[in-house]
């Protein structure tokens, strides 16, 4: 299991590790992935720590959509409810969201952890306002192509003595693969009446090679803006290839921009390609 560890800062001379592996899994993640929460004891004599996570709001609601190389960071709020005698300064407590793949964290298949822990505000006694940051890195092995779909969002709060509270279920988000469009309408320029063909082609991140491949048999619209005005039309919809390649043709009527639309599957985000413009004479 790939796992994107957080690591808090040191205070003194207590070094607090503050997001970690689950026990639980700890023996199927590759040792480099696994930090102790500190360096005295283990987590397996920890105790659960007595916190409640809520409002988690991952990517401020929208899907998460990542690409081949770059990175993505996934903003992150939630509140944090703790009892009043939890000594929450930085040196002793330390929370964080990760987002993971499967039925429940015990059985995740992947677990994504935000890098820092969260920056968190006092609203009460016993409640904070935190905001942090899960940056997915496809390139290092973050994501599979399997695992695009839907993911859940959890919580994480550890405190120096290594009390622990893993949360899961607080909500979940799609992880989409990037995808791409090309378009070319020709002739340019080209006679009124005549038959104008229109080709381009429809890629998708794949997370396994870190490149665009080709999307197969996926319908895309080809749509029309008439030169002069700001909205495109439908014009027809049109199914990619073996390969991924789109192809069509319509007559030339008027001057304008010819472009491809994609509106995205469940695993896959919808793109649109910029217009190529045509001139009717």
């Amino acid at each position: 299991m790939r796992i994107r560890a957080t690591v808090a800062a040191v205070t003194g001379a207590l070094a607090l590790s503050a997001l970690v592996v689950p026990a639980a899994q700890a023996a199927d993640a590759p040792s480099s992935d696994r930090l102790p929460l500190s360096s005295a004891g283990t987590a397996a004599t920890a105790a659960e720590l007595d916190v409640t996570f809520s409002n988690m709001q991952v990517n401020k609601g929208k899907s998460i959509v990542v690409g081949t190389t770059a990175q993505v960071a996934v903003p992150v709020t939630y509140t944090l409810t703790h009892a009043a005698d939890l000594d929450t300064s930085a040196d002793n407590f330390a929370s964080g969201p990760f987002i993971y793949r499967g039925s429940s964290v015990e059985s995740a298949t992947n677990v994504i952890i935000s890098d820092d822990p969260g920056t968190c505000t006092a609203a009460s006694s016993t409640v904070l306002n935190c905001s942090a940051v899960i940056n997915i890195r496809p390139a290092d092995g973050d994501l599979s192509s399997s695992e695009a779909g839907t993911w859940k969002a959890g919580g994480l709060a550890v405190t120096a003595d290594e009390d622990t509270k893993w949360q899961g279920d607080l909500g979940t988000r799609k992880v989409l693969r990037a995808a791409k469009l090309t378009v070319n309408a020709a002739p340019e320029p080209v006679l009124k009446g005549r038959t104008i063909t229109v080709t381009g082609k429809l890629s998708r991140a794949n997370w396994d090679t870190n490149t665009y491949a080709g999307y197969s048999t996926q319908k895309v619209v080809l749509q029309f803006r008439k030169a002069g005005t700001t909205n495109y039309t439908n014009v027809k919809g049109i199914t990619s290839t073996s390969t991924g390649a789109l192809k069509t043709t319509v007559t030339a009527a008027t001057d304008g921009y010819y472009r491809f639309t994609f509106a995205g599957t469940a695993t896959t985000a919808p793109t649109t390609v910029a217009g190529d413009y045509v001139d009717v004479q």
